[in-house]
């Protein structure tokens, strides 16, 4: 026992910490890059040969395809029990056999595994007011190299950099002076850009490597390279352009708290400790600082670290606070002596659950701690019966050796019984499917391991332990006196039992009323529950220290307006007094890739609140203030929430519309979204994903006449190109940089014009020729983005739920719309989103209690022999759902499907061993002694078991009634918290737990005693039944 403790008290000490569990789920992004594309273009040359080939895969679940302006990104899903590196390893290949259909010029495929929660654990944040961006961006790199060295940083990436590259600004006049055609210029860095492989040379003085340097090393090496060439001399690349390193145009921006800012996201491996990486991360970047300016500013933000710290600290506070309370109870109860016997089982069994939990690899998380919580209760039911039973033959002057030996063959298999069926109850959550099961899977894990522990404690280690304890006390001649409860539990006890069998004859006395009104009890609360429920919700809303805030604004701006209104909102979230926000970190990279992004998003903010110790506002008041203060921003939508706790869904009202007719697609997109703005209460942010309106300029050319000039199409984009991004020539690798640099031919910026393409002059063989000539610019409707989900062209209609309204209702309400609703016949709408997901979770929910039921029910007969007495001891699940609904129904909590429903199935496995131990003496004293008549053997049986059975409740529902009202105390820090993180994020489980134990021990006390007399009752009132059976 011992070297159990030992063990697991240097597994908890070794176990990372987390906050949510790690759930893996195979979900990557592939990236193709192809400059210039359109989106329609970028759909049909390089999604749909992906897509093809990604059919041929195993385990997809949802492959969502978004094709922009020179890129497209296809995010694909498989399902949650496929094996990540094996899916990921398929998709590369399936990617790299579609990319021999690409066009040419299209850059190679990236493919990269994307986290389930996309929130780094540190963020690493560089400014200056007075520092080069080129220093920062060295800074940022050297960083994010010496980072990523570190053993448990899975990645550290950069955000509000730009990409270096050679601009090569040619000046048209002197092009037009030297009448240097473009071809020139593009095959310049392709002859002189070559690695040469001279070899080697055999001499009389040995041998020697023969080397022609003949590749670009520089920028100035760039300059140097000869366009041209006569005896009068050499045209060079610097004659005609001015050759310089910079950065490429802004495509997005970052700031932190209004000032321009470079980060690094540090993202830690799986199963390592998010605690102890961000401590080297800052160890790191404070050691590495001192080689850099002083000027810059180094800062952490979102330190998940400090946040997971805080939770971990609080929920095992709370665990210890419930322990303690167990303690007092048990000590209560039974008095100091048998009290210390039962409550040293908390520590060996969780402390032994913790050496199963380290060797199957988890961290030690939200999940693995509630379910130690959960379990605190639990786990010393099958000590207290063996101890109680055994004092009870101590008293009557029975040996301890004899005592523990008769209480382990007596109760031996109801204590395993009962274990056995709470286990067969949380069974059926190991098998939960999807991102939600993954998630809530580390519960019933949990919950195994401890009650096996528990089960070795109470049937092995407790009774050794009672006969070691009950010799010491025979040297001193007070055995007895020893495991007698002390006067302080008795003076407790005796009252309550007193009026327990006054109650306990009524109801023997009257057995058939007492059954009618526990049933008209329980037929009124499943009445009352559907006319007066709160609702239904997926998971509860959670406190949270993080929230995100996205800007939409519908228009054609360029980088430059979008960071000026994301600064205005900014600034206006500042200017409104919100002491609770500590930071904001606005970004505008990566927008729109998810499913369920927004198409206007100009920009998103990570904003950290104060801790809630520190706050009078909840995190969900906070947020509603933002929206509010920025309410009237004049075309600006600002949209401000807490970040997802638990399985992620999106957002909370997404309907999906899919076609092949785009135009069918579109007007029902509108059409729907157009009815929820009308007819929905309770939706705020409601939006779509249709492309945005738009003008794009389209260069028609008069192929014919070009053709007659000595010009082609692929020299009118090579011209054009020259006045927009600029013209890519080659490539080259500094030594200071690991990644190859582009080099790009422009014109210079005063040239860089709408104006300026009708004036630009392509130089052939016919000499210089206006491209007005043979091409008319058109103004054309844009289409900047098209989204495919599982290979089909999609819209999104979607929308947030507002504080006071249920998202369950408000999908109801738009499903029974769209049911009476005939679309083009080309259409397809779906509900996605919470709702989906709620949806399954129920469907499994649901399965998983009846097949807990049916193995709960199975073992009852196995055990008992009699139908009717495995149906009893199941009616105890009615009953506890019973109550977890009256508790919904009297709080006017709504129930949550992922929370409450677990609540209810691992109910179903604790509320019967009361029953079990009940049934099983009951039965013990009939088959004992013959004579004893019905009404007889109940009393006897219902009163000898009722402390065991009052206090294996009470403890579970003590350790869990904090938590259940809200409230997180805890005991070692000497503090408490109402509504926090803690107590919010298990409140819907707790209370379920404690609404339904409470409700289903009343009831088995008094209501399982009426049953019991009810077959010997239709006997004597009905014998000609039996008789005519006997015959």
């Amino acid at each position: 026992m011992a070297l159990v403790l030992f063990a697991g008290f240097v597994s908890r000490v070794n176990l990372p910490v987390e906050t949510e569990p790690a759930v893996d789920v195979p979900v990557a992004i592939v990236r193709v890059i192809h400059h210039g594309i359109s989106p329609d273009d970028g759909i049909r040359l390089l999604a749909r040969p992906i897509e093809k080939e990604l059919k041929t895969l195993e385990g997809l679940k949802e492959v969502v395809s978004t094709a922009r302006q020179s890129a497209v990104y296809i995010v694909v899903e498989f399902d949650a029990e496929q094996e990540v590196k094996s899916s990921i390893s398929d998709l590369r290949e399936a990617v790299d056999r579609a990319s021999a259909d690409f066009p040419a010029d299209t850059e190679e495929p990236v493919v990269d595994q994307l986290a389930a929660v996309g929130e780094p654990d540190v963020v690493v944040a560089l400014s200056g007011e007075l520092v080069s961006e080129r220093e920062l961006a060295r800074m940022s790199n050297y960083l994010q190299k010496q980072i990523e060295k570190i053993p448990s940083v899975m990645e550290a990436k950069i955000y509000g950099d730009r990409e270096e590259v050679v601009e090569v600004v040619l000046d048209p006049r002197r092009l037009q002076h030297y009448r240097i055609t473009m071809d020139e210029v593009l095959n310049l860095v392709a002859r002189n850009n070559l690695l040469v492989p001279a070899g080697d040379m055999e001499s009389g003085a040995g041998r020697f490597n023969i080397v022609v340097p003949a590749l670009i090393e520089t920028a100035a090496d760039i300059k140097l390279l000869p366009i041209r060439s006569s005896a009068n001399g050499v045209v060079t690349l610097g004659d005609i352009a001015s050759v310089r390193r910079t950065f490429k145009d802004a495509s997005s921006f970052s700031s932190l708290n209004g000032q321009k800012a470079m980060s690094i996201y540090v993202s830690r491996r799986t199963g390592t400790n998010s605690i102890e990486m961000v401590e080297m991360v800052r160890e790191l970047v404070e050691l590495e600082s001192n080689n850099f300016s002083k000027e810059i500013a180094i800062d952490f933000i979102f330190d998940n670290s400090f946040h997971a710290k805080s939770m971990v600290d609080e929920l095992s506070g709370n665990i210890l606070t419930a322990m303690s309370l167990v303690l007092i109870l048990v000590v209560a109860t039974l008095g100091i002596k048998a009290g210390f016997l039962v409550s040293l089982g908390i520590p060996f069994c969780v402390l032994g659950s913790i050496i199963i939990i380290s060797i199957l690899g988890y961290t030690y998380n939200f999940m693995i701690m509630f379910g130690l919580l959960l379990s605190l209760g639990m786990l010393i039911d099958g000590a207290i019966v063996i101890v109680e039973f055994a004092n009870t033959q101590i008293a009557a002057g029975s040996s301890s050796r004899e005592a523990y030996r008769s209480a382990v063959a007596r109760m031996a298999l109801p204590v395993s019984a009962s274990i056995g069926t709470t286990l067969a109850a949380f069974l059926p959550l190991l098998f939960w499917p999807g991102v939600a099961g993954q998630f809530m899977s580390y519960l019933p894990t949990t919950v195994f391991a401890v009650l096996a522990w528990s089960l070795l404690y109470a049937l092995i280690f407790a009774p050794t332990l009672g006969v070691i304890l009950g010799k010491k006390a025979a040297l001193k001649n007070d055995e007895t006196e020893y495991f007698d409860p002390e006067m302080s539990a008795q003076a407790l006890f005796v009252p309550l039992q007193n009026m327990y069998v006054s109650l306990l004859n009524l109801v023997i006395r009257k057995p058939l009323s007492a059954i009618s009104m526990a049933s008209l009890l329980i037929v009124v609360i499943f009445v009352a529950y559907s006319k007066f429920g709160a609702g239904v919700v997926f998971f509860s809303n959670i406190e949270n220290q993080f929230g995100v805030m996205t800007v939409r604004a519908q228009g054609n701006y360029s980088v430059e307006q979008k960071r000026m209104m994301t600064s205005a909102v900014e600034d206006r979230v500042k200017k409104s007094g919100i002491k609770e926000i500590r930071q904001l970190y606005s970004s505008s990279q990566d927008m729109g890739l998810q499913r369920d992004s927004s198409r206007d998003q100009i920009s998103n903010f990570f904003v950290e609140l104060v801790p809630t110790s520190q706050r009078s506002l909840s995190s969900t008041e906070v947020f509603a203030k933002v929206r509010q203060v920025t309410s009237d921003m004049p075309g600006l939508i600002v949209s401000a929430q807490n970040l997802d706790s638990g399985p992620p869904t999106g957002k909370d009202i997404q309907i999906q519309i899919s076609s092949t007719n785009r135009v069918a697609l579109h007007d029902t997109a509108i059409m729907i979204k157009n009815w929820i703005r009308k007819n929905v209460e309770g939706i705020r942010g409601l939006e779509d994903t249709l492309p945005i309106s738009g003008v794009q300029w389209e260069m028609d050319v008069d192929r014919s006449k070009a053709s007659m000039q000595g010009v082609n199409v692929a020299n009118v984009g090579q011209a054009v190109q020259l006045v927009t991004d600029g013209l890519m020539i080659g490539k080259f690798r500094p030594d200071d940089v690991e990644e190859e640099v582009e080099i790009r031919l422009r014109f210079p910026e005063d040239e860089r014009k709408l104006s300026a393409l009708e004036a630009l002059v392509i130089n052939s063989q016919a000499g210089s020729v206006p491209i007005s000539d043979f091409t008319h610019r058109v103004p054309k409707p844009k289409m900047d983005v098209v989204q495919r989900i599982d290979m089909e062209e999609a819209v999104l209609v979607m929308g947030y739920t507002e504080d006071g309204y249920l998202a369950d209702e408000q999908t109801g309400q738009i499903e029974s719309w769209l049911a009476g609703m005939k679309f083009h016949p080309d259409v397809q709408v779906k509900i996605r989103g919470a709702n989906e997901e709620q949806a399954k979770s129920a469907a499994f929910l649901s399965t998983a209690f009846t097949m807990a039921l049916g193995l709960m029910m199975i073992m009852m007969v196995a055990q008992f022999n009699s139908f009717y007495q495995a149906f009893l001891i199941l009616f105890a699940v009615v009953i506890s759902t019973a109550g977890v609904l009256m508790g919904l129904v009297v709080s006017q909590a709504v129930f949550s499907t992922v929370l409450t429903g677990v609540g209810i199935v691992a109910l179903a496995g604790i509320v019967v061993n009361n029953n079990i131990v009940l049934i099983d003496t009951f039965n013990f004293i009939r088959e004992r002694e013959t004579d004893v008549s019905a009404q007889e053997a109940v009393f006897r049986a219902a009163k000898s078991r009722f402390r065991p059975v009052l206090l294996t409740t009470v403890t579970t529902i003590v350790g869990l009634l904090p938590l259940a009202n809200g409230l997180s105390v805890d005991i070692v820090n000497r503090s408490w918290e109402y509504g926090g993180s803690v107590a919010s994020w298990w409140q819907p489980l707790a209370s379920a737990i404690v609404n339904g134990l409470t409700l289903s021990t009343v009831m088995t006390l008094l209501l399982t005693p009426a049953m019991l007399l009810l077959p010997s009752i239709i006997r004597a009132r009905l014998p000609i039944l039996f008789r005519s059976s006997s015959e």
